[in-house]
């Protein structure tokens, strides 16, 4: 059985002069804006499933005090299927280093692209298997997914404008725009509006 993420943005009006009318509000589901299963994305920033790759951004945070009624219903559904409750706010993640290096080799072997100013732009992890297989000479399937851990750093298998390699993500391909860039942006925009401490993500996971 897998892993998935379920959440909720919430944003809370700071500019109100009221402050007992400053409680968090739940403002979209996770789920219209992420509906992916990355161990690796939910690792660098939750610390679940992926614990060796990157230092969690909010690993095991708890469900924050005042959280929204809205987010508070979400997680109560899952009753004690859920795990891994954490939130984290837009200041932290803008303030994050998205081009910090792993601290171990990817076990996924990186497909890189050549770009039109020549240089080499990750495509995918595990991506073009079939032809990697046949550079590679892999025949055993979990070892074909598995490649990082067969061979060393930095190993190449050129082929024509694309390339493939072992070595180690960098946390905004571990976390990619294409797709969390749908979830940063809503975030950006509330934080346009409510400040950057205003806005936060709050997860929990099943599974």
């Amino acid at each position: 059985m897998g892993t998935d993420i379920h959440g909720f943005i919430e944003c809370r009006w700071d500019r109100r002069p009221d402050e007992d009318d400053r409680g968090w509000d739940g403002a979209i589901d996770l789920g219209h804006l992420y509906n992916g299963r990355s161990y690796v994305a939910f690792g660098a920033l939750f610390g679940v499933r992926d614990t060796t790759s990157f230092r969690p951004l909010a690993d095991y945070r708890g469900l924050p005090p005042d959280v929204s009624p809205e987010t508070l219903a979400g997680s109560e559904a899952w009753s004690s299927d859920a795990t891994g409750a954490s939130w984290i706010t837009w200041a932290e993640l803008a303030a994050t280093d998205w081009d910090e290096t792993a601290n171990a080799v990817d076990e996924c072997v990186h497909e890189y692209r050549r770009s039109l100013d020549g240089t080499w732009v990750l495509h995918g992890r595990n991506t073009g298997l079939d032809r990697f297989a046949v550079l590679a000479g892999v025949t055993d399937p979990h070892a074909l997914y598995r490649a990082g851990r067969a061979y060393p750093e930095g190993t190449e298998w050129p082929d024509g404008a694309r390339l493939f390699r072992i070595g180690r993500l960098r946390r905004k391909h571990a976390v990619p725009d294409s797709d969390w860039g749908a979830v940063w942006s809503v975030m950006r925009t509330l934080a346009g509006l409510h400040g950057d401490e205003g806005v936060r993500l709050v997860v929990w996971f099943d599974g």
